[in-house]
């Protein structure tokens, strides 16, 4: 073969080596570019779709609505004294500027403690105490200068019923304006809270309403709202695993077990703090024996030096009840002991008419009295 056959055989296999490199290089290219184009769906800034129905507005009786609509009459009360401090939640009764809070809430402040209040928008004002109760577990503060303020409606706790919902707002662990949803679990719950120093003028008795609405410490005072946002209770204590009730000042969470005052029972009191500076208290004119561990409340004596339990001239000394007589019901409701029937008399008005069934040597009987009045702490 001669020289330039040669050469014409071998131009030809450097062609052929260089179309392969150029094919290898090019799938190079396209596998990089693929890969790009597959993970990032082509050329260009990448923008996530998102829909929008468009509706900002919310249904009056929806948790979003209610929330809406009772947040501006919420506050936040920041309570601090010699010894102690604390946060709580009040709601505002009228345009004066009343508020209405639990008493554990604004305790720390003693007698000349500081109060500030700070509304949902922000705003903060300085209040003082208009009156408290510590058997209720009520007070009301009352700040000056605001402008603007809108009242809670309040609605009737008679009404409510098992299984209706409600919303509570309060500044759970000072996270200001929480809302919290749920229901109505039970009424009518015996629930005592305070004391703890020994003090039993210190202990509140309250026939609650029950709602697994979750309320934490900083709840305390807030409103328990329903349906039409209106204030059918103060959101006063909750139980706590491994606890029994206590005001929700402590540091135990929410186990769905939470405690509010009757807006009924709340409306009287506050009334009274606001037009007196103190609340009164229903009395039947008994003293009761506290360590009876029988079923009932049992009347005691009148202490060491003997006598009766049974206050002279009292409603139940006209009713005709005796020492040693134990109370089983109250209006046809069975109580179980003697906080059970403080709690049940609270619940009531100077001036209500109760019937009392009690066991005497044995016997049941029933009596009618009118309640007394005593005047609050």
């Amino acid at each position: 073969m001669d020289d330039v056959a040669r050469r014409h055989r071998r131009r030809g296999r450097t062609l052929l080596v260089g179309a392969l490199l150029i094919a290898v290089v090019a799938g190079g290219v396209g596998g990089v570019v693929g890969t790009y184009l597959e993970r990032n769906g082509g050329v260009g800034a990448i923008e996530l779709p998102q829909t929008s129905d468009g509706v900002t507005g919310r249904a009056p009786d929806s948790v979003a609505g209610i929330a809406a609509s009772a947040l501006p009459s919420v506050v936040t009360l920041h309570v601090s004294g010699d010894s102690a401090q604390g946060t709580g939640t009040g709601f505002v009764l009228d345009e004066r500027g009343h508020i209405l809070t639990n008493n554990h809430v604004v305790d720390p402040a003693g007698a000349d403690g500081d109060i500030s209040v700070t509304f949902s928008g922000g705003e903060t004002a300085k209040a003082t105490i208009v009156g408290r109760d510590t058997g209720y577990d009520l007070a009301v503060v009352k700040v000056s200068g605001v402008s603007g303020l809108k009242p809670l409606p309040l609605g009737n706790s008679e009404e409510v019923r098992v299984g209706d919902p409600v919303v509570a707002i309060g500044a759970p662990f000072d996270l200001a304006n929480t809302v919290t949803s749920g229901i109505i679990s039970a009424k009518e719950r015996p629930i005592t809270a305070g004391g703890e120093s020994g003090n039993v003028s210190d202990v509140s008795y309250v026939d609650a309403l029950q709602t697994d609405a979750p309320i934490n410490p900083g709840n305390s005072g807030g409103p328990l709202l329903d349906g039409k946002a209106r204030v059918i209770g103060i959101n006063s204590a909750i139980r706590s695993a491994g606890s029994g009730s206590e005001s929700d000042g402590g540091q135990a969470g929410s186990i769905g077990l939470g405690f509010a005052i009757p807006i009924n029972q709340g409306k009287r009191v506050a009334e009274e703090l606001i037009n007196t500076g103190k609340a009164t208290h229903p009395v039947i004119g008994v003293t009761l024996d506290m360590d009876y561990s029988g079923d009932g409340a049992r009347i005691g004596d009148g202490g060491d030096g003997g006598g009766s339990g049974v206050t002279s001239g009292g409603p139940a000394d006209r009713a005709g009840m005796r020492s040693g007589d134990v109370i089983t019901e109250v209006d046809g409701r069975r109580v179980h002991s003697g906080d059970e029937l403080i709690v049940k008399v609270r619940a009531h008005r100077p001036g209500d008419r109760l019937e009392l069934t009690l066991l005497r040597d044995g016997r049941e009987r029933t009596v009618t009295l009118t309640l007394g009045s005593s005047g609050g702490d």
